[in-house]
C-alpha cells in the first residue's frame, strides 16, 4: 500500500525530510513550496509551488489527492500557513504533524532586545542614525522605510525589488548556511552596530547571533508567533519515526 504524504516546506529540514521519506517505496511524497523564492534549491521529490487558497483550498486539495498525512515543515514564522494547515487537517480528518525547530536561547553576553513583530523592530532602532544589518526575508524589510535615518545592510536570497525607499541601503545576495567567522567579518567590515533578526532557530543562520555576541553588538530579536497546537517533533529524525509509526500496517502494530 502506498501512503500519500504532503509536506508543506520551504525549510532545509523539509527538504531533508522529503528526501528521507522518499527513500521508502511505500510513500508517495509531494513537497509544497509557497513560491516566494525565485530559485529554490533542488528538492529531489515532486514539488508543487504556490498557495492553496487558504484553509478551504488546502482541505479541497487533501481530499482530491487522497492525502493520508499532512506534515507542516514550514518556517517557524509562517503562522498563517500553519494555521491553515491545522484547520484543513481538522476539516478533512487527515492526520497532521508539525516539525517545530527549537528557538535560540539567550546566552551570557547576548544583548537582545525582544519585540513582537518587524514593525516594532523598526521602532526599537531608536531615533539616532545607526548602522543596521537586516537579516530578514525580503518581504519584510519594507517596514524599515518608517525609519529612514539609518544605514541598512540588507541580506536576502533574492533581490529586494523595488529597493527600500530610504536614502542609505546596501544589498547583499546570499544563501546560508552562514558561519560565525564569516558573519563576524561581515559585521566588522560594514561597521554594524545593531542586528535585526527573527528567532529562527537551527544552526544555519545562528552565526550572526554568535558573532554579535562576540562583538558586543545589540540584536533586536523578533519573537516567534503563536502556532497551532498539533502533534510535533523538533528534529527530522524524530518526525520520521513518528511518520513510520503512523503508517505501519495494522498487523505490524500488533492490533
Amino acid at each position: 500500500m502506498t501512503h500519500s504524504i504532503l509536506i508543506l516546506g520551504g525549510t532545509t529540514e523539509a527538504r531533508q525530510l522529503a528526501g528521507s521519506l522518499a527513500a521508502r517505496a511505500d510513500f508517495s511524497i509531494t513537497l509544497s513550496l509557497a513560491g516566494r523564492t525565485e530559485s529554490p534549491v533542488a528538492q529531489g521529490v515532486p514539488v508543487r509551488s504556490g498557495g492553496f487558497g487558504g484553509a478551504d483550498g488546502l482541505a479541497a486539495y487533501l481530499r482530491k489527492t487522497s492525502t493520508g498525512l499532512l506534515i507542516d515543515a514550514t518556517h517557524p514564522y509562517a503562522a498563517r500557513i500553519s494555521a491553515n494547515a491545522a484547520s484543513a487537517a481538522h476539516a478533512t480528518g487527515v492526520p497532521i504533524i508539525a516539525l517545530r525547530r527549537p528557538g535560540w536561547e539567550r546566552l551570557d553576553g547576548d544583548r537582545w532586545v525582544e519585540v513582537d513583530n518587524v514593525a516594532d523592530a523598526a521602532g526599537a532602532l531608536g531615533r539616532g542614525p545607526r548602522r543596521v544589518f537586516l537579516a530578514l526575508g525580503r518581504q519584510e524589510v519594507a517596514a524599515f522605510e518608517a525609519a529612514p535615518q539609518h544605514h541598512y545592510l540588507i541580506r536576502s536570497v533574492d533581490p529586494v525589488e523595488p529597493g527600500l525607499a530610504v536614502p542609505d541601503a546596501d544589498y547583499l545576495l546570499a544563501r546560508g548556511p552562514f558561519r560565525e567567522a564569516n558573519e563576524r567579518a561581515l559585521l566588522e567590515d560594514h561597521r554594524i552596530d545593531v542586528v535585526v533578526s527573527k528567532n529562527s532557530g537551527g544552526e544555519a543562520t545562528y552565526g550572526k547571533i554568535a558573532a554579535a555576541r562576540a562583538l558586543g553588538i545589540e540584536v533586536i530579536m523578533v519573537r516567534r508567533p503563536a502556532l497551532p497546537d498539533v502533534p510535533s517533533a523538533e528534529t527530522v529524525e524524530a518526525l520520521a519515526k513518528i511518520v513510520d509509526h503512523l503508517v505501519r500496517p495494522v498487523d505490524e502494530r500488533g492490533v
